[in-house]
């Protein structure tokens, strides 16, 4: 049987009938805090390289159009924080993620906590700022999926060291809190300025809209990044690789697909099932369900936008939605890349 050497993504953005809009503040506050994290020499120059190609500030410009410049500035400043993380914990095995995950969230949780690491630096800065503007119920959220996020980042570096693949229900669940999606959609409120009851997060109609939203990311983004991650030896977190222990990887493509669709409609239908808070609390609510759909659509516009997924045929692979599969790196220039990147 030959071995597949290309796949065709599905057309995701002819899916999701959203519109795209980027915020009129990028170009300086990513710019800004693009130099702040740098400013730590937190990466080699390899890393660096890749850092500044994959423009995070240019997603947070899509997912966050409306946000003013500081709120627009700390989602910059959180999305290159969690850049720091990944890239750390990538290279770690479960315990030593673990420990990565803890210093992140102590310097949330305790001012006076400080190991004098760059990683607690950076986090602490970025938390100053955003609990300056961030509601209480938002600043509490926040928190909590964070500390869910570091877990489940832990276990997925055990996974990787265990070379163990979930199955598909498994890797959902933990597909959902390691993508840190649901952080970042703690940032809507954070930059719409809102302070959404708890009740609201609790309602089924509700979660069915915020999970369609949590998941259409993480698996859009996995269907992207699977042709990079398999060439490097890192596709163990993605739905591709859990679909693919019984399917081809056209198949897998074809089922993330279907999925997607599914999700989108979901999306798209659920708001008018939804309970009523009162007019105020609607107002927020229905605003908050807007924003994920900034979110959804600037993802998938961004995932083209740079050569982050695709390389330089980024555009190319955007109007023809085929992948050709690269082929795997050699495991010394891993090892060379891992070596540099922990001195």
């Amino acid at each position: 049987m030959n071995t597949p050497t290309s796949f065709l993504l599905p057309d995701l953005i002819g899916m999701c009938p959203l519109k795209d809009a980027t915020n009129p503040h990028y170009e300086k506050a990513a710019a800004e805090s693009r130099a702040w994290v740098d400013s730590y020499n937190i990466f080699t120059d390899r890393r660096r390289a890749y850092f500044i190609q994959g423009m995070n500030e240019l997603l947070v410009s899509h997912a966050y159009p409306y946000a003013g410049y500081e709120q627009f500035r700390t989602c910059c400043d959180f999305v290159n924080v969690l850049f720091v993380v990944d890239e750390v914990s990538d290279d770690q095995g479960g315990k030593d993620a673990h420990s990565t995950g803890q210093v992140f969230i102590k310097a949330m949780e305790d001012p006076t906590w400080d190991d004098h690491s760059a990683l607690t630096k950076i986090t602490k800065e970025f938390w100053e700022r955003f609990v300056r503007l961030a509601g209480s119920n938002v600043a509490r959220r926040f928190l909590n999926h964070a500390k869910d996020y570091t877990e489940c980042v832990a276990k997925e570096a055990e996974l990787r060291e265990n070379g163990e693949v979930l199955d598909l229900e498994d890797f959902i669940a933990l597909r959902r809190e390691n993508s840190a999606v649901r952080l970042c959609f703690s940032l809507i409120e954070y930059a719409l300025g809102t302070n959404l009851p708890q009740e609201v997060y609790e309602d089924p109609i509700f979660q069915e809209i915020y999970f369609a939203g949590v998941d259409l990311v993480c698996w859009s983004n996995d269907i992207y990044s699977y042709d990079m991650e398999q060439a490097k030896g890192l596709s163990g977190n993605n739905v591709m690789t859990v679909l693919m222990k019984t399917m081809t990887v056209q198949e897998a493509a074809d089922y993330v697909g279907v999925y997607c669709k599914k999700i989108i409609d979901i999306y798209l239908s659920a708001k008018d099932r939804l309970p009523s808070w009162g007019p105020a609390v609607d107002s927020e609510v229905s605003r908050y369900i807007e924003a994920i759909g900034s979110w959804l659509i600037g993802n998938l516009e961004w995932s083209f936008e740079t050569q982050r997924y695709f390389g330089a045929a980024h555009l190319d692979i955007k109007r023809t939605r085929l992948v050709t599969l690269r082929p795997t790196e050699r495991p010394e220039d891993a090892d060379s890349e891992s070596e540099s990147d922990s001195e």
